[in-house]
């Protein structure tokens, strides 16, 4: 069932009944929404599993949305992307660029308050290798992972639960193919270069400790990328 579910290939036996155990336990609420994790030592050593499979585990259930993940903080029960909607509600492949790019402006401008008081030195090691490896991609696909990367990073940063399902979300929505067409056919090397500054400007008043010059760089680079993804370069 979760290897089906999970699109796992869980070669261990306790590898699986690590990955069943928790399943179970959070679809049935003995594991509720913002309950901590045990620590991968732990669970290895509870399953005889390898923390490389236990790992494999947590990435597998981190993807479905059935948990959270923060550097430093630890690992979280979440509500799954669509839990409690039945066939006919919304869902994140019905979720247009559109509408993402909308709520992510409403949204993510307020990470900047809780990241300047909560952010920790790794938190800020984080962002410097993601803002690195974009920098460094070679295909846009790369690009765009470590673009992700990046405003993952700076969910976590929050030390808040709630923005790092949003970002989940999120990610969800930059999988679908629409996203990835829209990204392609408007990143010019002109508009990238662009967007790699943004990057470093939000990150540096992040790293000032300047909520509001970061709340500013982070909702310009928002509102840059909202017009480049519906306005593709001409020829």
């Amino acid at each position: 069932m979760i290897s089906d579910m999970l699109e796992l290939r869980l070669r261990s036996a306790g590898a699986q009944s690590l990955a069943n155990y928790l399943l179970t336990e959070m679809r049935s609420g003995r594991m509720p929404v913002g309950v901590k994790l045990p620590g991968e030592r732990e669970l290895s050593e509870r399953f005889a599993t390898s923390r490389g499979s236990v790992r494999r585990v947590l990435a597998a259930l981190r993807s479905a949305g059935w948990i959270t993940q923060a550097v430093g903080s630890g690992t979280f029960v979440a509500r799954p992307i669509n839990a409690g909607l039945d066939n006919d509600g919304p869902s994140s492949d019905q979720t247009s660029p559109a509408e993402l790019m909308e709520a992510r402006l409403l949204i993510e401008p307020l990470m900047p308050a809780l990241i300047v008081r909560h952010a920790t030195r790794t938190d800020f090691a984080r962002m410097h290798e993601c803002l690195i490896k974009g920098e460094q991609a070679e295909s846009i696909e790369d690009f765009e992972r470590w673009d992700g990367e990046l405003h993952q990073a700076l969910a976590q940063a929050t030390h808040n639960h709630f923005f790092l399902q949003v970002l989940a979300l999120t990610n969800r929505v930059r999988e679908q193919a629409d996203w990835g067409r829209l990204k392609r056919n408007s990143l010019t090397p002109a508009r990238r270069a662009e967007y790699e500054r943004q990057h470093r400007s939000i990150v540096a008043a992040l790293e000032d400790r300047d909520a509001e010059q970061a709340r500013n760089a982070l909702k310009a680079h928002l509102l840059q990328i909202q017009r480049n993804l519906f306005d593709p370069p001409a020829g």
